[in-house]
């Protein structure tokens, strides 16, 4: 299995190779030479599986060079240990709407899923043996924590996390920056997520910092992240036992539903994929209209998808556009260079044929956790409830599966005023909130982020 970038067919990487650098030489990403497609019979088979089982089956497709299948289950079972659910996930019934909770784990999003895999992987790669890496990480709001609870106290690893200075909530934060291990580092900077995002993109195509400080990371450019999230899509259709499933996806960087389109792709039967965003609605455009042009980020309720430019959606550009690299070159150039892209009518019939997308804005989403509080007894987090308002705009689908992305207390002042009620922390977060919070406030600029790294690690 070969890796090459949505820029240039030509590179051939490994899966240790990608799993090391996240972006591709050029700025693109990576994408395998082959995506195994299961037949009736292989669907069956995983279908007998339990989530971990499931994990290891399909993980393996993407990494069998460098990791032997008993290799793969241990680390998977090491990396779910701590989850409070045995099967990591869990499907229940909201009304018409099936809720796939995603967030059993250390920091209460689906972030974990596949960042204590990535963590674990580190190690059994041996990426970190010889010298030490400095992981460098943008988060609005839950990729970080989960990065920290990942990779917390782990040998000849720094992790470096760069959040939006007060566009984040407050338990948000508190997760990430309450931890103190000595090889944590976290940067507010002064800016939007986009300019976090921007900065780590800048840095990685920096070869000579990268090479300096040996640079990793682990946002869902890295393509271990898409890998793990295609699990939960075939635990979900097996659970269910429904051939005309769809999913409604919460998403601002379009990593989560990029992986049910992957599914999709490895013979999933999958009708519709739904993409939930808030006003921060570039996903929802670009879909609907074919026009990729990011605006000026709106501050919301549901801040981890407060997004203007969805990095993963370079991915799914590359299979719309018939595999041309050369086209997907031109496109993002057109983006840096002009501030937007369009796509032709043929490319948006393409996309249409897998995807809708809905925007739900803040007033909405504040009545639907309301709703469904009132009538089921049950509280969504802000995300989750958009994925559900998308769900109901979507007329003629049955079956929905909504993911349901981060528990509601990491959001708990907008849960307090939808519902009037004070949530309380579970049981399984490790989270101390009386504890002294340390980060450091940076400006918006990839020198002052490049120097405080060089600093850190001097």
């Amino acid at each position: 299995m070969n890796y090459f970038s949505t820029r240039d067919k030509s590179l051939k990487f490994s899966f240790k190779d990608i799993f090391l650098r996240g972006l591709a030489p050029g700025g693109g990403l990576f994408l395998p030479s082959e995506i195994k497609k299961f037949n009736k019979e292989e669907l069956n088979n995983l279908s007998k599986l339990n989530y971990k089982g499931l994990a290891t089956e399909i993980i393996f497709n993407f990494c069998k060079e460098e990791v032997s299948k008993n290799e793969l289950k241990s680390l998977i079972e090491k990396s779910y240990s701590g989850f409070k659910n045995k099967e990591v996930v869990n499907l229940k019934n909201i009304g018409d709407i099936n809720l796939l909770e995603l967030y059993n784990g250390p920091t209460l999003a689906f972030k974990d899923i596949a960042m204590q895999v990535i963590g674990n992987l580190y190690d059994h790669l041996k990426i970190a043996k010889e010298k030490t890496v400095n992981i460098v990480v943008a988060t609005s709001g839950d990729t970080g924590s989960a990065a920290i609870a990942a990779l917390n106290n782990r040998e000849n690893i720094n992790l470096f996390v760069l959040h939006p200075h007060n566009k984040i909530s407050s338990v948000q934060r508190k997760i990430m920056t309450t931890i103190g291990s000595s090889n944590i580092y976290n940067i507010a900077v002064r800016g939007t997520f986009d300019d976090c995002q921007k900065i780590v993109k800048e840095l990685f195509n920096d070869n000579k910092f990268r090479s300096k400080i040996n640079m990793s990371g682990v946002n869902s450019i890295n393509w271990a992240r898409i890998v793990c999230q295609i699990v939960y899509y075939f635990y979900s259709y097996f659970r269910l036992k429904k051939d005309d499933i769809s999913f409604s996806v919460p998403t601002g960087n379009f990593g989560d539903i990029y992986a049910g389109y992957i599914a999709k792709k490895m013979g999933l039967p999958i009708n519709k994929l739904i993409v939930a965003t808030n006003e921060n609605d570039i996903l929802q455009r670009v879909i609907n209209t074919g026009e990729y042009k990011p605006k000026k980020v709106k501050s919301s309720i549901s801040p981890s998808m407060d997004i203007q430019v969805a990095s993963n959606f370079e991915r799914l550009l590359f299979y719309i556009v018939g595999e041309d690299d050369q086209r997907v070159s031109l496109l993002m150039d057109l983006l840096s260079k002009e501030g937007f892209f369009k796509l032709d009518q043929s490319e948006i019939e393409k996309i249409k044929k897998d995807f809708e997308a809905v925007k739900i804005n803040d007033e909405v989403t504040q009545t639907i956790i309301k709703n469904i509080n009132d009538e089921f007894k049950f509280i969504l987090d802000p995300h989750t409830a958009t994925g559900f308002g998308a769900a109901k705009k979507i007329k003629g689908l049955e079956n929905i599966v909504v993911l349901g992305t981060a528990h509601p207390f990491k959001f708990s002042d907008t849960i307090k005023k939808a519902t009037g009620k004070n949530l309380e922390a579970p049981s399984h977060l490790k989270m101390d909130v009386d504890k002294k919070e340390k980060f450091d406030i940076i400006e918006n600029s990839s020198s002052q982020v490049k120097n405080y790294i060089l600093n850190k690690i001097k």
